[in-house]
């Protein structure tokens, strides 16, 4: 069988990567083979396709980690699904392609009444949501949550979750017209990313903010740092601030960047009794037996479908990806097959 696929030969430049044929192998005995109908696309892609995510391939690779479509073929010793089946799954690079072979358990029932472009749009957020906030972060009822990225993917599925666990959400947005999206979506209180977040977020006691997430880092990290209450806790998941608007690496001033990158003392993580957390998706990804269980805990909080920003048609991928980077998406970026 033939496929479409994004492929780029070398991590660097996103002008590298091209629209290729290749031959698609018969899956192996615990594989599908799905029909892929829509692609989401996370930041991570673009990290990956720039090189400077840590899980990039050191050669040829196809992007992409999150999916949806039809299973259309089955190996040997397949028992959990059938041709024919909708669903959606994620996986460690690969999914900007027409089909794709994966272990059968890194996918999932698409629900029902859901579209393709919404089962694309749901595992890598959700589960980044979750895995923040509450298996990390512990968050509680009655808590603060700054979000930064209030409108991104991510940051939409966080304040549902926290909004369903009691907590109060205060969201960041980097333009004004993202505003009325972040209201929809229920959050108590919403702020521009400018010259005076400080003041706006610090309250009549300067430090009311229990838990950050944070996926953009720099300047924003240390704000988020500095405004912890104590006992107060930072997951960060992203370094957004890293990321150029364009095709190719600034490395002036991604050095510069990193010369200013936040350093924290740990002396002063035990004075002022806060902590740092990171972490990564991707690194969970071949623990699947502590995925299912994830999945399976958000489901039962029901947190309602993907938002979708914008959809864009396979052919238009490079579109879909500048989209992503110009700051100006809300919701998911999908691709669709």
């Amino acid at each position: 069988m033939e496929k479409l696929a994004y492929r780029i030969d070398k991590a660097g430049a996103i002008s590298r990567l091209r629209m290729v044929t290749e031959e698609l192998q018969n899956p192996t005995e615990n594989e599908v083979t799905i029909e892929v109908k829509a692609i989401g696309l996370n930041f991570a892609d673009i990290f990956a396709l720039l090189n400077l995510y840590s899980a990039t391939p050191s050669g040829s690779f196809i992007p992409g980690l999150e999916f949806s479509g039809i299973v259309v073929s089955i190996g040997t010793k397949v028992t959990q699904w059938q041709e024919g089946d909708k669903v959606m799954g994620a996986i460690r690079f690969g999914a900007y392609s027409s089909h794709l072979n994966i272990d059968e358990r890194y996918i999932f029932p698409l629900p029902e009444s859901w579209t393709f472009e919404e089962g694309a749009s749901y595992l890598i957020t959700s589960v980044t949501a979750y895995y923040a906030l509450v298996r990390l972060a512990n968050v509680q009822k009655g808590q603060t949550v700054l979000i930064h990225s209030a409108v991104g993917g991510v940051g939409i599925y966080a304040n549902r979750l926290a909004k369903k666990l009691g907590a109060h959400t205060i969201g960041t947005i980097g333009r004004e017209e993202k505003r009325q999206t972040a209201l929809s979506e229920g959050y108590d209180e919403i702020y521009v990313r400018d010259s005076q977040l400080r003041e706006k977020l610090s309250g009549e006691d300067g430090h009311r903010i229990n838990i950050v997430l944070d996926a953009i880092g720099g300047d924003v990290f240390k704000l988020s740092y500095d405004l912890l209450s104590q006992e107060g806790r930072i997951i960060a998941y992203g370094a957004a601030h890293f990321a150029p608007a364009g095709d190719n690496l600034n490395y002036l001033k991604l050095l510069r960047n990193w010369m200013r990158r936040p350093k924290i003392d740990p002396l002063d993580l035990i004075t002022h009794n806060k902590s740092v957390m990171g972490f990564n998706l991707i690194w969970l990804w071949h623990r699947f037996k502590d995925l299912h269980p994830l999945v399976d805990e958000i489901e039962k909080l029901d947190l309602g479908r993907p938002f979708i920003g914008k959809i864009y048609p396979f052919t238009e991928m490079h579109s879909a990806i500048r989209h992503l980077q110009s700051g100006k998406s809300t919701g998911k970026v999908v691709v669709y097959n």
